[in-house]
């Protein structure tokens, strides 16, 4: 029987491994690598990368245990109000939301530039309004025609990167060759990794490296909606671990990989590496129509980013509402259990996109990427310490074993305090970076603003789902299973 106001169950464990891996691979990849190794240098912007990638990493893996047995659509929001307090949960939901409708709000400015560059003279609103409207459609239908619709152009994004690497590494190779596989070939190809003028690996000193990792945070949010998915796939006992492995992994490799590659071709200092970095490089190849290829294939990832956006975000907003912090009108499903109101709301929201319209909208997007991304760096942080709660809790309050979950999360509590403390180095050095400063003190502005708005939706609204219960939580997380 299905509960009123309930979600599908109709997603599968593949669906789950390309909605990780699609919602991380969108402007924040194909564009903000470049900017990425303009701050950070080619060496920094590795490095940088790479410590992302764990961080990340150890956050899937803290997710992946409670929501192997937990599988709440409400997600790490729902973990953090039980395992953590009712106000942080309150803020990771509200934290969560924004991070996904400013995440669209890029992506659909970054399509509009991307269709004037065929279409010069065209306004960038009517990309935005088309781009917006087309995702708002795949989300609208089904939660399985969702699922369908990201697997399918995730795997195009998967199939395009595949080929940029292996033609990457044939053209390495053979420079290498060409050269006589000496030391002096290896410091001729890979030049790009030493400024040989300032005698320097970082040309911006390691603090860059560091701040970088804030932009990175950006690149790879979307991975993590997996953990609000789980609540509407059909088996998430076993579909979640699979999918934290799958997703991760191919990640690490996709990212790192491409950094790798653009940086070997195209110096830190290069104009272009901030503008088309994937396009200058296959420029570099002699690839014919290298801007035209890399168009559609930009335009692909980025509908399937912001499709996860969308998704994630509706998803988010509905749970606010089921617990009572939005009018109960967002918890509503329609015919197809799909929460519309909660959908129709997030999509609008993401139309602050046209601001850019009447603001530089370069300044638009650089502003929007660092809140975004230390918004989700603080989401990240609360994975961490609601997972080491609700080991606690397990053990303690059901006095059950570690040995009976679904899935442990290995190298406890390493992979804890790599997350915490990963994501909280980065946000102390932005606030001391002079470029990132403002931004920090706009995402502590948004701590304070949550802050006051759940002090008194608490006061004046007495039918707050908060401080529940043990048995009510578990009986809760059995209702969405079932």
């Amino acid at each position: 029987m299905v509960q009123k106001n309930s979600l599908a169950k109709d997603m599968k464990t593949r669906h789950l491994v390309m909605i990780g891996f699609g919602g991380a691979i969108g402007v924040g990849f194909f564009v903000g690598t470049g900017e990425t190794i303009s701050q950070a240098g080619a060496l920094g912007a590795l490095i940088a990368y790479f410590v992302g990638s764990v961080i990340v990493y150890s956050v899937l893996l803290s997710l992946g245990e409670m929501g192997a047995y937990l599988p709440n659509t409400g997600s790490f929001g729902d973990y953090a109000q039980k395992f953590i307090n009712p106000f942080t949960g309150y803020y990771v939901y509200w934290a969560y939301w924004l991070n996904c409708v400013l995440g669209n709000a890029i992506q659909f400015i970054g399509i509009g530039f991307l269709m004037q560059k065929w279409l010069p003279d065209s306004p960038l609103w009517i990309w935005i309004l088309l781009s917006c409207a087309l995702v708002f459609v795949a989300n609208a239908y089904k939660v399985r025609f969702f699922a369908e619709v990201e697997f399918y152009l995730s795997a195009i994004k998967v199939g395009a990167i595949l080929i940029f690497l292996l033609c990457g590494l044939s053209v390495i190779i053979y420079n290498l060759y060409t050269l006589g596989f000496g030391l002096d070939a290896f410091s001729r190809v890979f030049q790009n990794f030493y400024d040989s003028s300032a005698h320097t690996f970082f040309p911006n000193g390691i603090l860059a490296v560091f701040s970088a990792i804030v932009f990175i945070s950006y690149a790879f949010a979307g991975t993590e909606v997996i953990g609000v998915a789980i609540g509407e796939t059909a088996d998430p006992h076993k579909a979640m671990p699979y999918a934290v492995k799958a997703t991760m992994w191919r990640l690490l490799v996709f990212f790192i990989g491409s950094v790798f590659i653009v940086s070997t071709f195209l110096p830190h200092s290069d104009a272009r590496i901030t503008e088309s970095p994937f396009v200058a490089v296959l420029d570099i190849w002699n690839v014919p129509y290298a801007g035209s290829i890399m168009n559609v294939v930009i335009i692909v990832a980025i509908l399937s980013s912001s499709n996860t956006g969308i998704y994630g975000s509706a998803r988010m907003f509905y749970s606010l509402s089921q617990k009572g912090f939005l009018p109960k009108v967002f918890s509503r499903v329609n015919k197809n259990q799909i929460p519309i109101y909660s959908l129709i709301v997030s999509t609008a929201v993401s139309l602050v996109s046209l601001l850019c319209i009447w603001i530089n909208p370069q300044e638009v997007i650089n502003a929007l990427i660092i809140i975004a991304g230390l918004s989700m760096m603080l989401v990240w942080m609360s994975v961490g310490v609601s997972q080491y709660n609700f080991r606690k809790w397990y053990k303690n309050i059901l006095g059950k074993k570690l040995e009976d979950l679904p899935y442990r999360t290995p190298y406890t509590p390493y992979t804890q305090i790599i997350g915490v403390f990963g994501c909280a180095i980065p946000i102390v050095v932005s606030s001391i970076e002079g470029s990132y400063r403002v931004s920090v003190w706009y995402t502590l502005a948004l701590v304070v603003v949550c802050y006051i708005g759940y002090y008194f939706t608490k006061r004046f609204n007495k039918n707050i789902n908060n401080g529940i219960s043990d048995e009510e939580f578990l009986k809760n997380t059995m209702k969405e299973i079932k």
